[in-house]
C-alpha cells in the first residue's frame, strides 16, 4: 500500500515503479527506491526503435521535502546498447537539468531564486549556494538560447554598475514587452555591436529595430548609428533632467565655497533643490520659497529655475512646440551667468533632435531604470557579484521573462 501511495504522489508511471521506502529518523531523510520492469526496452532520442538494457547505474535525485524531512529518489537507471554498439544512459522523466535534482525540486529553486539571493535559497533547500547558482545559470542559458525575439521593434538601452571603480554592464530591453533581452560587459560601442549579433541569432535582424531610447552617451550613439541603421534615436528625457539636476548641485557647491552669504542661505537645501517641487514637505517647500523670493537671487536659485523650465519644455506633446521651447530655453541659459547650466544647454543643443523625438515615440528608459534598481537591490543583498555570468543570471531571473516552462513543465510561465 505504501509503495502504491508514493507512486501516485510522485507521479511514477510504468515502466518505473517504487520498490521500497526507507526512512532514517536520525538523519531526517526519506529515501524512495525506484526501479524499472525487467525486460523493458527504452527509446533513445535520435535513434529509431526501442533498445535493450545493457547494464544499470544507481543514481540519486534530490526531491521536494517530505514534511520536514529531505526526500531522495534512488533510481536504478538503465544504459541501453544501440544497434551500432554504442551505449547510452537513459534518464527518467522526472530527472532535472542539473545532475542530482528532480524537475520539481529545480522548479522550486527557480521560484525562490527570483525573490532572494542564492545563499538564502541554499539555506532554505539545504544545498550549497554554488549548486543553486549553477542550476539557475543552466536554466537561464538554456531558456535564453530558446528565446525568440522576432517581434522586437523597439529597444531601451542603459548601463548599470556592476562593482566599484566605474565598472558597468550594458542592458538592452524590449521597450514594448518590458523584458531584458541582452546583457554584456562594458558600456561602449562594442556592446551595441554584440547586441546586434545577439538579436540576429534570435530571429531579429538589426534592420527591424525602428526605435531606440538611450542616454546621451557618445559610445551608444555611435554604436546604434552603425549597428541599428533603421532605428530612430530617442534620448531619454529623464536623463536630460538628471543633467540639469547635476548642474544645479554643482552650482550650489560652487556658490557655497565662494560666497559666505550664499552658503548661509543654501545650508540644508541640497536635496530640496533636487526633488520634485510638488513632492516637497511643508518645511522644505517653505525653505525653497524663501530662497526663490530673497531680495538678492543666488545663482543656485537661477539654476533651479532654469531646471524647472527645462522640465516644463520637455512636457510638450507636439514635436515642433517642444523644439521651439527647448531652443528658447537654450538661448536664455546661454545669456545667463550660470556656467554649469550653460553646459547643459550646449548638451541639449547638440542632441536636440534626439530629445524632441520623444514627442513622436513617447519612449523612455523609465522601466529600465526600475529594473536597474531591482538588480542593485539584489546585488546589495548578496554582497555583490564578481562574475559576469552571475550578473546575467540574476538580471534574467528578475526581468528576462524567460519561458522556463519550455524546459521544465513545473516551472512558472513568464509574467
Amino acid at each position: 500500500m505504501s509503495t502504491e501511495l508514493f507512486e501516485a504522489a510522485l507521479g511514477i508511471a510504468p515502466p518505473w515503479s517504487v520498490q521500497a521506502v526507507e526512512f532514517d529518523e536520525s538523519a531526517k531523510r526519506l529515501t524512495v527506491l525506484i526501479d524499472f520492469k525487467p525486460g523493458t526496452h527504452f527509446a533513445v532520442s535520435g535513434h529509431a526503435g526501442e533498445h535493450p538494457v545493457h547494464d544499470t547505474v544507481v543514481k540519486t535525485y534530490r526531491h521536494l521535502n517530505f514534511f520536514q524531512h529531505e526526500c531522495h529518489l534512488q533510481v536504478r537507471t538503465p544504459r541501453v546498447r544501440l544497434p551500432h554498439g554504442a551505449v547510452r544512459q537513459i534518464e527518467p522523466d522526472f530527472a532535472g537539468r542539473l545532475s542530482g535534482f528532480t524537475l520539481l525540486f529545480e522548479a522550486l529553486v527557480l521560484m525562490l531564486a527570483q525573490q532572494m539571493p542564492f545563499a538564502a535559497v541554499a539555506r532554505i533547500v539545504g544545498e550549497s549556494a554554488h549548486r543553486v547558482m549553477s542550476l539557475c545559470e543552466r536554466y537561464v542559458h538554456i531558456a535564453g538560447g530558446l528565446a525568440d525575439y522576432g517581434d522586437v521593434t523597439a529597444l531601451a538601452i542603459d548601463e548599470t554598475s556592476r562593482a566599484r571603480g566605474h565598472q558597468y554592464v550594458t542592458l538592452a530591453a524590449d521597450a514594448d514587452a518590458r523584458r531584458v533581452v541582452f546583457v554584456t560587459d562594458g558600456r561602449d560601442a562594442t556592446a551595441i555591436e554584440q547586441l546586434a549579433q545577439h538579436l540576429s541569432w534570435h530571429g531579429c535582424p538589426p534592420e527591424q529595430i525602428a526605435r531606440v531610447s538611450i542616454d546621451m552617451s557618445a559610445a551608444y550613439i555611435k554604436g546604434v548609428t552603425e549597428q541599428l541603421p533603421g532605428a530612430q534615436i530617442t534620448f531619454d528625457k529623464f536623463h536630460v533632467v538628471a543633467h540639469a539636476n547635476a548642474a544645479v548641485d554643482k552650482t550650489r557647491r560652487q556658490e557655497q565655497r565662494t560666497s559666505p552669504e550664499a552658503a548661509s542661505a543654501l545650508k540644508g537645501l541640497r536635496w530640496t533643490l533636487l526633488k520634485d517641487v510638488f513632492s516637497l514637505k511643508a518645511k522644505a517647500g517653505a525653505a525653497l520659497h524663501e530662497l526663490l523670493n530673497a531680495p538678492r537671487l543666488t545663482r543656485t536659485a537661477r539654476a533651479w529655475a532654469y531646471k524647472e523650465r527645462l522640465r516644463l519644455a520637455l512636457e510638450h506633446k507636439q514635436i515642433n512646440v517642444m523644439r521651439r521651447a527647448l531652443r528658447h530655453w537654450c538661448n536664455c541659459v546661454m545669456r545667463s551667468q550660470v556656467q554649469p547650466m550653460k553646459e547643459v544647454a550646449a548638451l541639449v543643443r547638440g542632441h536636440l533632435e534626439g530629445i524632441v523625438a520623444w514627442a513622436q515615440t513617447r519612449q523612455t528608459n523609465g522601466f529600465l531604470e526600475a529594473i536597474n534598481g531591482l538588480f542593485q537591490a539584489a546585488k546589495r543583498r548578496a554582497r555583490g557579484y564578481t562574475r559576469l555570468s552571475t550578473i546575467k543570471t540574476v538580471i534574467f531571473l528578475i526581468a528576462g521573462r524567460l519561458n522556463f516552462a519550455a524546459i521544465n513543465p513545473h516551472a512558472g510561465q513568464p509574467n
